[in-house]
């Protein structure tokens, strides 16, 4: 048999069967498994670089030396495993097949996608697989199917252990709704429901039409679910058994519609679902908030509507595809593994988002300029990321911003302010700790900063101005971890609202202003670990709330301390 094929001499590896030899036992070969008594149980030719050869010349594959006797492959008949696949065999699979009984495995894909018939795989008709009961695994991606008529799924019911079925690009053709009258009767896609072991089912690109019958989509030991590519493929979106095991649903690219069941949440093993490309609409259901094993979400290019799902407890999400589609409100992925480059996004005109949380990830680049389309946004939280940019002033149309929280990532340059002279009329807390902004705080741009203000930096190293106290309803200001330099001002004893300032860890030089005695809400005051000077201001609304250890005064001279 091996002789009747041409091999590509320059394959790496190189071919299994070019290093058969008559002289070695088979059981030594690449490719071929036996069992303890010498039997052939299995046979791997898988991704065998063959450049000419048809499957009918196999009849004399176990033809040879060492092999239990001189016959063809139906008196293989403890083999459990056969892959030929991506080989490039042309012609007809051999009806020998039919006779292996102990077969579980059986792949036959081909390696190249559907382009014409002359060269492809094919099967005369299914028969031959009703006497394979044991059979678990059947792989026949990209291999014609065109020719086989309704018999072809007819005869897989008769394959009770089938787990995973793969028929990818089989060009099944024509309306599936003739194969689906009902469950009772042998019609032939509703066999699958009855195929009460089936984990896996591909019938991708299958070119298949009409309306899928739920049924299948609840059988509760399916885990991979793959109909994509089949445009004219109509159906909608059951109520999964509780007991479900999905893990993978694929239906982009078909013609699938209706709502999303709200007890989709029950998904409790679902890790990647992909249906970009559909009809969808309506809601994304709230319940999508529970499947926290995600991995990979494509929802774009349908007509999903209203609030945005919360996928903050999908700590494994890596891939979220949410355009194109009619959704706002907030948009909440924080502390995920999210990764990638952030100038990547594009929020469209109108963008109806009013909270985005991209917290807690792997995020690079810049902050998309598009972001200035969401006018409605009044939470920003880009926290714990690698974002490396300026300070976002541009997002001047945002005059509903509220909290903007840069902290934990690579921004730097100078803390400019809105052009125009357009501010941020009802922000109330503002962080970019832990950055490398640089330069003067602009008197401008400061005034812009509301309600609360927190400008740790690791670079920054401005004095602290006077601009800070005409913050009248400050109360919460940490500049901690700086390297400020100068006096603390005076006017932060206008900070009448301020019930925590933290200063600590900086080079402050100078008296501590004695107006801070005067701040009556002042629960919370550090200013450790500065070259500060002179007397401790005394007031009982003050110092039984000013809590600084010893260790803490160490680079400080004051008196009054104990």
């Amino acid at each position: 048999m091996k002789n009747s094929f041409i091999f590509d001499v320059d394959s790496t590896p190189p071919a299994k069967m070019s290093q058969w030899s008559d002289s070695t036992n088979c059981c030594d070969w690449t490719g071929v498994d036996c069992d303890e008594a010498g039997h052939v149980i299995g046979l791997d030719l898988s991704a065998e670089p063959i450049l000419i050869g048809r499957l009918e010349n196999a009849s004399g594959l176990f033809s040879l030396q060492y092999m239990q006797s001189q016959f063809g492959l139906a008196n293989l008949t403890n083999l459990t495993y056969l892959n030929l696949s991506h080989c490039g065999f042309t012609g007809e699979i051999p009806t020998e097949i039919s006779s292996l009984p102990r077969l579980v495995t059986l792949d036959l894909s081909s390696r190249e996608p559907i382009s014409g018939f002359s060269w492809r795989l094919g099967i005369p008709n299914f028969n031959f697989f009703q006497n394979l009961k044991e059979l678990r695994e059947l792989y026949l991606d990209n291999v014609d199917l065109s020719g086989l008529g309704t018999e072809r799924c007819k005869a897989l019911s008769f394959l009770p252990n089938l787990q995973v079925l793969n028929l990818s690009s089989c060009l099944l053709l024509g309306p599936i709704n003739h194969h689906l009258a009902n469950l009772r009767s042998h019609s032939q896609f509703f066999f699958v429901a009855n195929l009460l072991n089936l984990t896996n089912l591909d019938l991708s690109q299958c070119d298949l039409r009409g309306k899928y019958p739920e049924k299948i989509l609840q059988v509760s030991t399916l885990e991979t679910l793959d109909l994509s590519y089949n445009p004219l493929l109509q159906g909608s979106l059951p109520n999964f058994p509780k007991n479900s095991y999905l893990q993978n649903l694929n239906l982009a690219n078909t013609s699938f519609s209706g709502i999303l069941p709200d007890p989709i949440g029950i998904l409790k093993y679902l890790t990647r679902v992909d249906l970009r490309s559909c009809s969808f609409t309506g809601p994304i259901p709230t319940s999508t908030t529970n499947l926290t094993q995600l991995f990979h979400v494509d929802f774009s290019s349908n007509h999903f509507s209203g609030p945005i799902p919360s996928f903050h407890e999908s700590r494994n999400l890596n891939y979220l595809d949410l355009s194109s589609n009619n959704l706002n409100g907030v948009l909440n992925l924080g502390r995920n593994n999210l990764n990638g480059t952030l100038s990547d996004i594009i929020f469209p005109r109108n963008c109806g988002l009013h909270i985005l949380d991209l917290s807690g990830n792997q995020l690079q680049g810049v902050v998309p300029k598009s972001l200035a389309n969401c006018n409605m946004l009044q939470v920003l939280d880009f926290r714990n990321n690698h974002i490396s940019d300026n300070f976002p002033c541009w997002l001047r149309n945002a005059s509903s911003l509220q909290v903007l929280v840069l902290r934990s990532n690579n921004f730097s340059g100078h803390i400019s302010y809105p052009r125009n002279n357009v501010s941020w009329p009802l922000l109330q807390i503002v962080d970019f700790a832990s950055n490398k902004f640089g330069g003067r705080l602009s008197q401008k741009c400061s005034t812009t900063l509301g309600m609360r203000y927190q400008a740790t930096n690791k670079r920054c190293r401005d004095q602290a101005t006077e601009e800070m106290g005409r913050f009248k309803s400050l109360y919460a200001l940490n500049m901690s971890h700086n390297a400020l330099t100068g006096s603390i001002p005076s006017s932060f004893g206008n900070l009448k609202q301020i019930e925590s300032l933290d200063l600590s860890m900086n080079n402050l030089s100078g008296k501590i202003p004695a107006q801070l005695a005067s701040l009556n809400f002042l629960s919370v005051l550090n200013l450790s670990y500065n070259n500060l000077v002179g007397q401790i201001p005394t007031a009982k609304h003050v110092l039984p709330n000013f809590n600084l250890h010893r260790r803490q005064l160490q680079a400080m001279k004051l008196i009054g301390s104990s």
